[in-house]
């Protein structure tokens, strides 16, 4: 039996993993401990969680892992300002400092780090450091149902490589080809999120919800995708790219593009953080998604080509781009898609630790060749009726109990059914960015006002962002053109046409606020602008008790789908314990709260109207 502990830490979201024997059995992002969302720092409370769940100490474990190769980034940092010299001098002489001092002694702060978790030989401490494509590949390809698979990996950059196919097979991974910095598909879709005013590696999500605003008939919309293809990357036939790098600053600089070239191409000004977004903003946004599409699609087919197997596993930052990702499930280029549930760098954590299980040490590796080996994601910490009633009586809260778990669920469908927004707190905490049930805050998909309400008064973020459905597996096909599971909430596809309200004529010419709030199908909170939805399908093998509750919600509405948005308000972790739950449960206006089996109302609450007691400052994400 083996034991490895992945780490993933000091760029963005920080985390762990542990696999003993294959088996993925704890994951969990730093941050959700910490409270700092996408902290880049060594991830002591998540090993910390991962070791006490197992009951295991430092001294036991066979190896731990980190998830990339620090040499091979520091060659290419030095390498890139060689190449770019005399640019970049500030950012060469900002930069430098911090990897002589830190990061090229990595070993030492690995060793420092555990050293505060507990004593430990360090002489007998087996520490490994794959390369950060190979973990991505691994954290996708490993616990997938495939014996064999493609396996493709875009993101920002890892040491050199910014896209790669690799060949998975049996417990081996071989790579096939790789494209190298600066020329990255993760950096150019970052480029964007910077110029329309939202955060490098967090806003990418946002920009993705803004682009179905864009209009693709508009000649403007057209003529960004050209100046796009023209200007700024050169998209090649096996999906490779090259980018200009006059109009991009990221390789040398402290920002992602070049203001003033950007502005000459798309006629406007980078939008600053809150800055009134127009239909131009829409457009681009549509653009680069597009742009982006096209490249994934091609990279897939090359794939495919390269591979000869009918099935694909993704991983990297860009594996979270759900449309992309449905646009590739509608293609069939392959006949079976899976998706690494946390594809960015917390999933490093998972990958770095089956990769040295399977092919450091050697071991077998067993496939069912159904069911994914993560476990529905859920990974994180759990916590006893003790702890919940801990939490609610150090904050004097009101609760009561409700002994049978099956009388809940019909209780809370009834909340649900009268308009309601409840937390709802379940089970082992998610591993990776989506809420799938366990830290998750609900609504009645069918309410016309439920997207307005839970952006501007539960999540307190933009109003233009989109929410997703949680539907029953069985209902999938009922409400959405997809006929692939989706338990991760990785995959877009269209509602159903005959759950359509039909569009006035002159629709894209209108406000997009006015776009926003035209009633669009029957389960109007999740259907976006384009008829989309980001799909969780939900399982009654992998979350029993979230399948339950939906499934009392059909019984009483016929409608087996609710609204789901992950527990947190804007810049805020995912929470993870049950005091979080209540503090985030008090400074907003959820109406209930639902942790195991305890129901609080929020009128119920000791000076439950003072919301400025619990308000917490956030960095916006």
């Amino acid at each position: 039996m083996k034991r490895i502990l992945g780490i993933s830490a000091f760029y963005h979201d920080s985390a762990a993993a542990l696999v003993v024997d294959g088996k993925v059995i704890a994951a969990a992002q730093e941050e959700r401990f910490t409270r700092i969302k996408h902290t880049s720092d060594f991830p002591l409370n998540a090993i910390q969680y991962c070791l006490e769940y197992s009951g295991l100490s430092l001294d036991e474990l066979d190896a731990v892992v980190f998830y990339d190769k620090p040499l091979l980034k520091f060659e290419r940092l030095i390498e890139t300002y060689y190449a770019f010299a005399p640019k970049g001098l500030w950012q060469f002489l900002k930069s430098i400092p911090a990897w002589l001092k830190e990061k090229l002694f990595l070993k030492k702060l690995i060793h420092d780090g555990l050293k505060q978790i507990e004593n430990y030989d360090k002489n007998k401490l087996k520490l490994l450091f794959p390369e950060h494509h190979y973990s991505h590949a691994a954290s996708a390809f490993f616990p997938s149902p495939f014996h064999e698979a493609a396996i493709l990996t875009i993101d920002g950059v890892g040491e050199w490589a910014t896209a790669s196919i690799c060949q998975g097979k049996g417990n081996s991974i071989k790579m096939l080809k790789e494209m190298r910095f600066p020329h990255s598909v993760g950096l150019l879709y970052s480029a964007f999120t910077y110029y329309l005013g939202f955060r490098v590696n967090s806003g990418e999500y946002k920009l993705m919800g803004l682009a179905p605003y864009g209009n693709p008939g508009d000649d403007q919309t057209k003529e960004f995708i050209k100046t796009i293809k023209e200007k700024l990357v050169s998209i090649k036939e096996d999906g490779s790219i090259w980018l200009n790098q006059e109009y991009f600053n990221y390789a040398t600089g402290l920002r992602m593009v070049r203001d003033k070239k950007w502005v000459g191409l798309f006629g406007f000004p980078r939008l600053e953080p809150g800055d009134k977004l127009e239909q131009k903003h829409c457009n681009l946004a549509f653009a680069i998604q597009n742009v982006t599409e096209e490249i994934v699609l091609k990279m897939a087919r090359e794939a495919r080509t390269v591979c000869g197997s009918e099935n694909l596993c993704l991983a990297g930052g860009v594996g979270l781009n759900c449309v992309a990702n449905g646009k590739l499930l509608k293609e069939k280029i392959f006949s079976d898609l899976y998706i690494q549930p946390a594809a960015g760098d917390a999933g490093g954590a998972v990958g770095a630790a089956l990769m040295a299980y399977h092919m450091y040490f050697g071991e077998e590796r067993h496939v069912n060749g159904n069911e994914d080996a993560m476990n529905g994601a859920f990974l994180g910490p759990e916590f006893s009726d003790k702890e919940a009633l801990l939490a609610f009586k150090k904050h004097k809260a009101n609760y009561s109990h409700q002994g049978d778990f099956e009388t809940l669920c019909h209780e809370v469908s009834e909340i649900l059914d009268q308009g309601n927004v409840v937390g709802w707190f379940q089970g082992r905490m998610e591993f990776g960015p989506r809420a799938l049930g366990n830290r998750t805050i609900l609504g009645d998909a069918r309410n016309t006002e439920m997207q307005k309400k839970l952006n501007l008064k539960i999540k307190y973020r933009e109003g233009f962002r989109p929410f997703a459905p949680s539907v029953l597996y069985e209902d999938t096909q009922e409400f959405f053109d997809l006929d692939a599971p989706s338990p991760y909430m990785l995959l877009v596809a269209d509602v159903k046409k005959e759950r359509r309200k039909p569009l006035p004529e002159n629709f894209h010419k209108l406000d997009l606020w006015e776009k926003l709030y035209h009633e669009r199908s029957d389960v109007q909170s999740i259907t976006h602008l384009d008829f989309s939805a980001r799909v969780q399908s939900v399982h009654k093998e992998t979350n029993p008790k979230y399948w339950q509750l939906i499934n009392a919600f059909k019984k009483r509405t016929g409608f087996g789908i609710l609204v789901n948005t992950s527990f947190n308000v804007r810049g805020e972790p995912i929470v993870c314990t049950p005091e979080d739950a209540y503090k985030c449960f008090m400074r907003t206006e959820m109406d209930y709260l639902v942790v195991n089996n305890f129901i609080l109302k929020k009128t119920e609450q000791p000076d439950w109207e003072n919301r400025e007691k619990w308000m917490v400052k956030f960095r916006m994400d």
